[in-house]
Formats: C-alpha cells, structure tokens, sequence
C-alpha cells in the first residue's frame, strides 16, 4: 500500500487514496493477473487500477492503459495530472498511458496476457458498444477481466447509492449528455454477452466495495441533479421523485455497492 501511494497525485491527505487503493488490490487479486504479463487498461482513469496493476506484473511486465477521455478530465486531479505523477513514480517505466484513444480504432501488433475493464462500463453508450469491444478484444487478448458496481445489492443502505446512479442514468438519458452514467448493466448481461462471444467465465466474484467513498458522491452529485432536471413525461417526474424519496430516507448511513468481477477466456 505505501509504495503504491507514493506513486499516486494526492491533494490533502491520503484517506480517499488509500481507500480507493484497497479495493483496487483486491480487484486485482481476483484477476489473477501475474508477473511478467502484458496487460491492457481499457478506461484507466486516473489511474487507481494502473497502479495496483502495474506492482502485479512485476519488473518484467507490462501495462498499456487508455481512456477515451482527454487528459484535462476529472476533477479535484484531471487524468493528465495523475497519470504525469505515475509515469514519474517507480513504477512508471511499466505503464504506457493513452487517453482520447478510442480501443476500437486502436491498431496492435501484438497479443496481450489479459484485458482489464475496472468500473468503466457505465460509461458505455449501449450494450451494442461494448459487444464491439468484446469482439476486438478477442483479436487481441485471450483473456478479460472485468469489474463493476453490483447493481443487484444485499445490503438496505446500499439501496441509496443504487437510486442515485438510477437518477444520474435518467438524467443522462432526458439531457443526452455526456455524463458518467450512460448504462446499468446487470452482471447477467455481461455475462450473457461474454458466453454470445465464444468468452467462457472461470472467475466469478462478488468484492466488498461497501466502505468505499463513491456512493455518498453518487448521492450528492444526483441530489445536485434533481434540480437540473429538464421536463420530463409524468410517469418519469414520478419515477425520479420515488428514487429520490428512497435515496434520501433510508434510515442507515449509506454505503456503496459491491463490485462484481468476471473472469474469462476464449
């Protein structure tokens, strides 16, 4: 953990990042991902999973992580920020960062270990988009790994974090903007899809995400949303105003979803 914080950009103290860092290690535990392997990042971010990613493949591997966003995205630290600090860290000779890099257009001249797709499909514009990207994978990597926020929650006080992702995925949807959210997929779909494309599923995990900071952000920025609302039909108004309700009067203090994980090869 402390090596891998001092590679991080970090504004104030270190709490969020160390946070955000243990559930990055554990993702990454059950991607199985081993020393000396060459392993694509789709949607790096700011680069937490990189990072975790990175220290996995040791010395000898290597990480080549993109992002269609442009490196002046993300705020308190853009991705142009973060990934700078990381490529000047110890570990930065082992990562290649590209961000407005669209995968799809994207040409390779060899094959690689494993491809890691960590919470970064909510960005997906539809399930059509990300079969695309299934489909170019298999030519370029055996393997995937794939992690994201389990919309199928156990817990009562996650049911906050999950209607405010519903109220931002609205959103998007009545303003055709670019926000973060532009699809809830139920891990079924994605593993439908995976099985569609010939993909056979050998890791299937459910990770404790619960004590991460993500689902009181989700809750303040769509909190923020209701009041930038278009109009919208009434039986939509309707449906926000109940995810509202439930979102702000749960009795608990809330906590994030859990992350599901899905592991397969070709």
């Amino acid at each position: 953990m402390e090596h891998l914080l001092k590679c991080m950009k970090i504004i104030g103290d270190d709490t969020i990042q160390r946070t955000q860092l243990t559930h990055r290690i554990e993702l990454v535990k059950t991607f199985q991902v081993k020393k000396g392997m060459k392993v694509l990042e789709i949607g790096c971010g700011q680069g937490d999973t990189t990072v975790v990613l990175a220290d996995a493949v040791g010395e000898t591997g290597q990480i080549v992580a993109i992002d269609i966003a442009s490196p002046e995205y993300g705020a308190p630290i853009t991705l142009g920020e973060a990934a700078e600090t990381i490529s000047q860290s110890p570990l930065g000779q082992r990562i290649d960062f590209h961000f407005e890099t669209d995968f799809l257009q994207m040409a390779f001249d060899e094959k690689f270990d494993v491809i890691v797709l960590s919470h970064c499909s909510w960005y997906f514009e539809s399930i059509e988009l990300l079969k695309n990207y299934l489909q170019k994978i298999k030519q370029v990597a055996d393997r995937i790994c794939f992690a994201e926020w389990d919309i199928d929650y156990t817990l009562e006080p996650q049911r906050a974090h999950f209607c405010a992702a519903n109220i931002a995925l609205l959103y998007t949807a009545f303003t055709e903007n670019d926000g973060n959210i532009q699809n809830l997929f139920h891990k079924t779909q994605i593993k439908e899809l995976m099985h569609s494309e010939g993909f056979s599923i050998n890791v299937e995990q459910i990770v404790d995400a619960s004590y991460l900071q993500d689902g009181l952000w989700e809750i303040d920025y769509s909190n923020y949303l209701l009041n930038e609302f278009p109009e919208v039909p009434t039986k939509i108004q309707s449906l926000i105003h109940s995810y509202a309700y439930l979102m702000n009067e749960q009795a608990k203090p809330p906590l994030s979803l859990n992350s599901f994980v899905l592991c397969a090869d070709l």
